[in-house]
């Protein structure tokens, strides 16, 4: 057996050799390199010196170093493909910025006479009339249900491709927001990263697979907070009572959470839908005041639409400062960092980057407050 490993160097530096016209082999991120990039760079519209433009450098930079590498054919074209795909989603999603969007998981094997099928159906109908789209896996089953509340054109198909299911239900086919991946991968990061809800749907290892990674890009501060929701219909086929996400919830709390795998405050990550009227108020209740949020090095800067009374934000320290790494937390405008909603109110502090759970319920306790109107600010 050939003792030799694969495993290579992450930068490796390529030895100077003669091609087969003659010239010489080079560093990726030579300057005489960059400097074609950057011609490159400006020919397709862009400056090169400002930061998306560096970005857009990094990235064919990364590109070029895949040849001394020598990854091999399959790596490149995973690599290939799946910047493809993120590519064409961003593309298609960027063509619709504004409305909000809930990404509903659940089984493609549900029956359309189910009372799951029929909840979904009503509670993608009810977030479609908060004005809000909808982004399922492009399925039958749930993933159905989630397309026909809101109808085809407040919804989105993030297909995978997969021999033994069809491509699309018949609400989404041929529209221009069905996005068919490849990988799993890419699929999921769409799924998180343009949902600001994500609702969760009985169903087998591929729902749950995707709630607990949800769950963990939360909890970790991976994604960005947002309420996940677990919903379901109120019976059995049968008549019985629906008890499956119920089930979930006690393996929670007495495996995960009695063996010492979660905190307690991780409970609060999600929330046990008991009708579908209640899985869309939660989520609007999410919010009621709060906007979004981002950070600025270790600062956590949640924007609201509405300026907190002053005593809001001292209950705030009071009941969240285990939050804080140092200071306290403060209401203020915009970072200079900040290029976006710069007219909303912020509430921020030096996050102590731990306890994302106690965030939600951060969150939670800010949207209880009464919105400051303009007879409460003081001249």
């Amino acid at each position: 057996m050939n003792a030799e490993h694969n495993r290579q160097e992450l930068d490796p530096v390529t030895d100077a050799g003669a091609l087969e016209d003659g010239a010489e082999t080079i560093r990726a991120d030579a300057p005489e390199v960059i400097a074609q990039l950057d011609q490159l760079i400006s020919r397709v519209g862009a400056d090169p010196e400002s930061f998306d433009g560096k970005l857009v450098r990094d990235l064919l930079i990364t590109g070029l170093k895949l040849v001394p590498d020598g990854r091999d054919t399959g790596e490149l074209k995973l690599m290939t493909a799946a910047l493809k795909e993120l590519r064409y989603a961003y593309r298609v999603f960027g063509q619709y910025p504004e409305p909000h969007k809930v990404t509903i998981f659940g089984s493609a094997r549900t029956p359309e006479d189910h009372p799951d099928y029929q909840a979904c159906v009503e509670f993608s109908r009810l977030m479609a009339h908060h004005n809000w789209m909808v982004i399922t896996g492009a399925g039958d089953g749930i993933m159905k249900a989630g397309h026909v509340g809101p109808g085809r054109e407040a919804s989105f198909g993030v297909a995978i491709r997969l021999p033994f299911e069809t491509s699309a239900n018949t609400v989404i086919a041929g529209d221009e927001k069905l996005i068919n991946f490849r990988y799993f991968f890419t699929r999921k990061l769409m799924f998180l990263s343009q949902a600001e809800a994500v609702v969760n749907f009985p169903g087998g290892f591929g729902t749950m697979d995707e709630a607990y990674e949800t769950l963990t890009l939360v909890q970790t501060g991976k994604a960005s907070m947002i309420p996940i929701v677990l919903a379901q219909g109120e019976t059995e086929p049968d008549g019985s009572p629906r008890r499956y996400w119920q089930d979930f919830v006690r393996f929670t709390k007495d495996r995960l959470l009695a063996d010492g795998m979660i905190s307690e405050e991780d409970l609060s990550l999600f929330h046990l839908a008991s009708s579908p009227q209640d899985a869309a108020e939660h989520i609007m209740r999410f919010y009621r005041n709060y906007h979004s949020s981002r950070y600025v090095r270790d600062d956590l800067i949640i924007r609201v639409r509405s300026r907190l009374r002053d005593e809001d934000v001292a209950k705030l320290n009071d009941e969240f400062g285990r939050l804080v790494k140092k200071g306290k937390i403060e209401q203020r405008g915009p970072y200079k960092e900040e290029s976006d909603h710069l007219a909303l109110p912020r509430i921020t502090f030096t996050h102590t980057r731990y306890h994302y759970a106690v965030v939600r319920r951060l969150i939670d306790r800010i949207n209880t407050f009464d919105p400051v109107g303009p007879e409460d600010i003081e001249d």
